[in-house]
């Protein structure tokens, strides 16, 4: 029986299902048909939930006597884009001048096709951990995350599962392998703010009023002044206004609603409450200082609707498991990695309420865009790094 010892093999197999989120495609099946000769036990519970769709998982655990270390990932991607625009298919996984094409390459597929071949490495050469390994992967990140790695993590404590430490193989590093290694992420809020005006004739504005006049100042309202410098750990807070929108295809016609969407990233100065107090507290002040025009004396009269499942934000203190992953990445590539909180939302937002969490993968620079690649080199040496990493967690322990 071959072993999945091979990274290079292992993620063309994942790549060649079209795994488009919510679509399995193919890629479940891969992953376990690459794990169950390793020993692994697999599960592939689907969830359900009224107005999303059915998403299908996997759990898979290799058990034995000792710490219990969880590699979550997903093999889910993002759709395509412009398949003629690719010089390669995107689900064609090949290979040309020391790159392995496809979607799904660098964002994560590739991780999951690392870890798997590490895993095999550490069986062939030093036999099975002092512990256990369980890979919990979903096929919904890219999508609603509803239905996966939040719902899967549940259903596996509700059978008694525990772990001791999670690694998340999302592709962290900016320009090569070794630069950072993700130790926690900032919060996310969204929300929607409706301004209602009147509509009216653009030449009897007497007779209208305006709300883009009302939402234009909101938004100002929100993103000026910076709401703070930074933490120790964590950047500045952020809210960027996504989009505004009256839905009106008339030129010569006010219309009757204005509303705009946002985005806020906060770092651990604040929670979701205090972000989303400061938020109305702003609107607030603009709403009763400004007008929909000129010589009104109602203040702006404004709605906001808050986004579903927020992100709290969080951060790792676990010593033992960003000591022992750093000196890894460090012993393989001769680089200490930085310890990073940037960048965007992933599962881990999930997997901290369950243990503590680390995120490290490949080189993010392709990642959703056309042509997506991942270096042949990369893979070996990624593979390298999760093979040190497990062999020293589990000796540690």
């Amino acid at each position: 029986m071959t072993m999945p010892t091979d990274p290079v093999a292992n993620l063309a197999a994942l790549i060649r299902c079209p795994s488009v989120t919510p679509a399995e495609g193919g890629a479940l099946s891969a992953l376990e048909a690459m794990v169950r000769p390793l020993g692994f036990s697999v599960e592939r519970p689907v969830f359900s939930e009224a107005g999303t769709p059915d998403i299908e998982n996997l759990y898979a655990r290799l058990s034995g006597n000792g710490p219990h270390l969880m590699f979550a990932g997903h093999t889910d991607v993002v759709p395509v884009g412009d398949e003629a625009a690719w010089t390669h298919p995107p689900f064609g996984a090949e290979i040309a001048d020391g790159f392995l094409y496809g979607r799904g390459a660098v964002d994560m597929k590739g991780g999951i096709a690392c870890f798997v071949a590490a895993v095999a490495r550490h069986l062939e050469k030093l036999g099975r951990p002092a512990g256990s390994i369980s890979l919990v992967i979903t096929g919904d990140e890219e999508g609603p995350a509803i239905n996966g790695t939040t719902r899967l993590l549940d259903w596996a404590a509700a059978k008694g599962e525990t772990w001791d430490a999670a690694l998340v193989g999302e592709p962290t590093n900016p320009d090569r392998l070794g630069d950072m290694i993700k130790i926690g992420r900032r919060g996310s809020v969204s929300g929607t703010v409706t301004v209602q005006g009147r509509q009216g004739h653009v030449a009897y504005p007497h007779l209208a009023e305006n709300p883009v006049r009302g939402i234009v100042m909101l938004a100002e309202a929100l993103m000026h002044p910076a709401f703070d410098e930074g933490s120790t750990d964590f950047q500045p807070t952020n809210l960027e206004v996504t989009t505004i929108d009256v839905g009106n295809p008339a030129t010569n016609v006010i219309p009757a609603r204005a509303t705009l969407t946002f985005n806020v990233r906060f770092n651990d100065l604040w929670t979701v409450e205090t972000i989303q107090a400061e938020i109305h507290n702003r609107l607030d002040k603009a709403a009763a200082r400004h007008r929909l025009r000129p010589g009104r004396k109602a203040p702006i009269a404004y709605e906001i609707g808050w986004g579903v499942r927020p992100s709290h934000v969080f951060l790792t203190r676990d010593d033992r498991l960003i000591g022992t992953l750093s000196s890894s990445v460090e012993a393989v590539t001769g680089r200490r990695p930085g310890l990073s909180t940037g960048g965007g939302t992933s599962d881990a937002r999930f997997i901290k309420d369950f243990c503590p969490v680390v995120e490290f993968g490949l080189v993010g620079q392709t990642m959703h865009m056309v042509d997506e690649r991942v270096a042949l080199a990369d893979l070996e040496t990624l593979t390298t790094i999760y093979e040190r990493f497990l062999a020293d967690w589990f000796a540690g322990t």
